[in-house]
C-alpha cells in the first residue's frame, strides 16, 4: 500500500519483506530515503535504523509502528529518524511526511557540502599562507624588512576581496602604532604591533564572498558566520614561533572584544583583553566609520567622532580613546598620506589646525 501511494505521487519505490533484503537492496543502490516498519522478520526496526545511520549517513530515514510509545520515539530520533509515523495513516499524511524528509534530506547533503567546500578552502589557504610564512622564519634575522612587507602583503589578501577599502590595513595599523606609542610602550613592541595588527582580518578569507560583499544588511545567520572571522584568523596565525605571528593571532581573535563584555567571540571584558586589541578595535572602527564600505558611506568627520565617543568605557577602553582622539591632527595626516584612490564624498579629511 505504502509503495503504491508512493508511486503515484512520482517516487521510485522499492519494497523489501524482512531486515536481510533490506540490507541486501542497501548494499546494491542508493537510496534518499528508508521507510521501516518496528517489527519485522529477523529485527527490529530500529536495528535498521542504527545499521543505515553509521553505513549509510546519506540516506533518510523514517520509522512505522502500531503502537504510541514516547520511549521508542525518543529512541528512533536519537539514532538519526528523521520522522516517527504511528499506523494506520493516512495517504495525505504519508505524502506530507515523506516529502518533508527528503527535502530535509537535500538541506542537509546541501550544508555537509557547503561546509567541506568551505573547509577545504580554508586548509587550502592555511597551507598556502604557512608555507609563506615558514620561509620567511628560516631568515627572520637576515630578511626582517622583506617580512614585514610580504606579511602586509598577506594582509591585504582579505582586504582586496573588498574594493571598497584598498588601504584600510595600512590606515588602521599606523594608528595602532601611533596610539601604542602615545600610551608608552616600547618603540619595537610598537612597532610590532603595527604590523601585526595589519592581519587582524586575515579571517576574512575564509567568509564566502556571498556574505562579505553583501551590500544590504546581513541575516542573523549570516552576521553569525562573519563572527568566525576572528577565529579562523586565530587558527591561521597562532601556533607558530613567530613573535608577529602569535601577537597577530591574539589581535585577530580579540579585535571584536568589548571592554563592557558585549563583543564576540569570547565576550571578554575590561583589561582581560590584551592592550593590542584594545587598540586595534579603536584603529579599525574609526576607519570603517570614516571610509567607504559594501554596507555603508562614510560618515563625515564630526559624527564619527561622536560615534566614538558614545562608545567610551563600554566599547572602547576610555584611556586609549582619549589618546587616540587628542591625536586627531596626526591620525587625519595618516587617513590621508594612505587615502583610497576615490575618497567617499562627505569623507574626512586633514585639517593642519586640529591638534
Amino acid at each position: 500500500m505504502m509503495a503504491r501511494i508512493l508511486d503515484r505521487a512520482g517516487y521510485h519505490c522499492i519494497t523489501a519483506g524482512n531486515l536481510e533484503e533490506a540490507r541486501q537492496r542497501l548494499k546494491e543502490e542508493d537510496f534518499a530515503l528508508v521507510m521501516t516498519d518496528m517489527d519485522m522478520p529477523g529485527g527490529s526496526g530500529l536495528d535498521l535504523l542504527s545499521e543505515i545511520s553509521h553505513e549509510h549517513p546519506e540516506v533518510a530515514t523514517m520509522l512505522l509502528t502500531g503502537v504510541e510509545d514516547p520511549k521508542l520515539a525518543d529512541s528512533a530520533l536519537d539514532i538519526g529518524a528523521y520522522g516517527y509515523l504511528i499506523k494506520p495513516l493516512k495517504p495525505t499524511e504519508i505524502l506530507i511526511q515523506v516529502n518533508s524528509a527528503m527535502r530535509r534530506r537535500r538541506a542537509e547533503i546541501e550544508n555537509r557540502a557547503h561546509r567541506e567546500r568551505l573547509e577545504q578552502m580554508v586548509r587550502a589557504r592555511t597551507e598556502e599562507m604557512m608555507g609563506y610564512i615558514g620561509r620567511l622564519e628560516h631568515a627572520e634575522r637576515e630578511m626582517r624588512q622583506l617580512q614585514d612587507e610580504t606579511i602586509r602583503r598577506l594582509s591585504l589578501a582579505a582586504e582586496f576581496r573588498d574594493d571598497d577599502t584598498p588601504r584600510h590595513v595600512e590606515r588602521m595599523s599606523r594608528y595602532c602604532s601611533l596610539m601604542a606609542d602615545r600610551y608608552g610602550i616600547e618603540a619595537d613592541r610598537s612597532q610590532l604591533i603595527q604590523v601585526a595588527s595589519s592581519m587582524h582580518d586575515v579571517g576574512k578569507i575564509g567568509i564566502p564572498d556571498s556574505i562579505l560583499m553583501k551590500p544590504g544588511k546581513l541575516t542573523e545567520q549570516e552576521w553569525t558566520f562573519m563572527k568566525r572571522h576572528c577565529e579562523i584568523g586565530h587558527r591561521l596565525l597562532s601556533g607558530t614561533q613567530s613573535e608577529v605571528l602569535n601577537l597577530a593571532a591574539t589581535i585577530a581573535l580579540t579585535h571584536h572584544e568589548r571592554v563592557d563584555g558585549s563583543g564576540y567571540p569570547t565576550q571578554l571584558k575590561g583589561e582581560d583583553i590584551p592592550i593590542e586589541g584594545r587598540i586595534t578595535a579603536i584603529a579599525d572602527v574609526f576607519d570603517a566609520l570614516t571610509s567607504n564600505r559594501v554596507y555603508s558611506k562614510a560618515k563625515p568627520l564630526a559624527e564619527s567622532v561622536e560615534i566614538m565617543r558614545a562608545g567610551r568605557g563600554t566599547q572602547f577602553d576610555e584611556t586609549l580613546l582619549d589618546i587616540f582622539l587628542n591625536s586627531m591632527g596626526q591620525i587625519l595626516g595618516i587617513k590621508e598620506r594612505y587615502a583610497d584612490a576615490a575618497p567617499a564624498e562627505g569623507e574626512a579629511s586633514f585639517d593642519p589646525d586640529i591638534d
